[in-house]
């Protein structure tokens, strides 16, 4: 199999040997769609799961130290992701959920099973801060009253729904360095409109496909005679082995091999990280069919070279902000719902919204120097283009002008 010339694996040793050092911020983040990779389908405005109207993010990024390893010291190389279905608003959204492989967790998801309701926002994180990010979403909702009808007085549960991924390779895991008012500023910070994506949130120290990953996001605009719904996606990617990455069909990640150093990090080993993905839609859909589209995040990730591995925690919740006031502890609610044989195209809108936000995660990327100087590099943005044009998938219409 032939490989990329020599200009792309200078260019990406310039990038490992710059990593330390200073460096301008771009005027504006470059994602998938700049480099001329083909999608399917329409995004939203911002291509974001904020396209569907209501929906807020908001991260909190940690980053500090370098060098070895000290536990409860640093490097610190992780983060916080928040997902408001309805902003700061108590009004319960009907939702499902989907675990692919359940190596991973997501908590408060066996209520959302039952009761058919997402109650309130959804959070991700590293894997061992997953306990302390729950434990504060239920100190945040109550110092902010979004806790909803109280059962008895002054007496209520929540049962937050948190997510996570596995960051100790680049980030003191073990340090529990994800604190309260990380998870408060997260929360807080939550807004509309475009989303950052790349090295933010809980997605600061993850990888993907032995490149540096991250978080990611997308969307798809349906034509008005499909009910012109939005569907977005928000994944935390963290999996793929070196080779497997496709982008837009073409063999991505083997025709990187020769030039990506993370792979001697990675020594070839078995699929062992995980992805979350929360899809969002404005359609009418009741639980059972919200946990048909999140059944369908895996066929976006097949598209990228995911396979769900027997390491891979995969994890998917689909929500949507139809129906408000649905919700009652007391009364009878009069909802909408979509037919299922309706469905098919929000089915396709999740699938190529999931595979578009994995790779605007890589895409947007930063090399990164994490414990112990492990390093995984961002994929090279010019290799990229490469390839796509070795195999006549590059959409030159399209490539930002540098």
């Amino acid at each position: 199999m032939s490989r990329l010339n020599i200009r792309a694996s200078i260019s990406l040793l310039g990038l490992i040997l710059a990593a330390s050092a200073p460096t301008a911020a771009p005027a504006e983040p470059v994602r998938a769609r700049d480099l001329g990779i083909p999608f399917v389908g329409s995004p939203g405005p911002h291509n974001a799961i904020t396209d569907v109207k209501g929906v807020t993010v908001g991260y909190t990024t940690l980053i500090e130290g370098e060098g070895k390893l000290e536990v409860g010291k640093g490097p610190i190389r992780t983060g916080v992701t928040a997902i408001l279905p309805r902003g700061k608003t108590y009004d319960p959204v009907f939702a499902g959920w989907y675990s692919f492989n359940g190596n991973g967790e997501m908590t408060g998801t066996t209520w959302v099973e039952e009761s058919g309701f997402l109650e309130g926002p959804v959070l991700i994180t590293n894997t061992h801060s997953a306990g302390v990010v729950r434990d504060a979403t239920i100190s945040w909702l109550t110092d902010n009253d979004l806790v909803g009808p109280k059962l008895f007085e002054d007496l209520f549960f929540s049962l937050p729904v948190v997510a996570e991924t596995y960051d100790g390779i680049l980030n003191d895991i073990n340090g529990m360095h994800v604190k309260k008012e990380h998870v408060y500023a997260a929360l807080d910070a939550a807004k509309p409109g475009p989303v950052a994506e790349g090295n933010v949130g809980g997605g600061t120290g993850m990888l993907l496909f032995g490149f540096k990953g991250g978080t990611g996001t997308s969307s798809r605009q349906l034509p008005a005679e499909q009910g012109g719904y939005t569907v977005g996606a928000l994944v935390q990617g963290n999996f793929g082995t070196p080779d497997g990455l496709m982008i837009a069909g073409t063999p991505m990640g083997r025709e990187l091999l020769d030039i990506n150093p993370s792979i001697k990090l990675m020594n070839y080993r078995p699929e062992s990280g995980s992805v979350i993905v929360v899809i969002a839609t404005d359609a009418p859909l009741l639980p059972h069919q919200l946990k048909r589209l999140a059944r369908r995040v895996p066929v976006g990730l097949a598209r990228t070279g995911g396979y769900g591995g027997n390491g891979s925690g995969e994890i998917f919740l689909a929500f949507s902000t139809a129906n408000p006031g649905a919700f009652s502890r007391t009364d009878k609610s009069t909802v909408q719902m979509a037919s299922n044989d309706t469905m098919d195209p929000l089915f396709e809108a999740t699938a190529h919204a999931t595979e578009e936000a994995v790779i605007n995660a890589m895409i947007a990327a930063e090399t990164m120097v994490g414990r112990d100087g492990y390093t995984f590099a961002a994929i090279p943005h010019d290799a990229v283009r490469e390839v796509l044009e070795k195999y006549k998938r590059l959409d030159g219409d399209k490539i930002a002008q540098e």
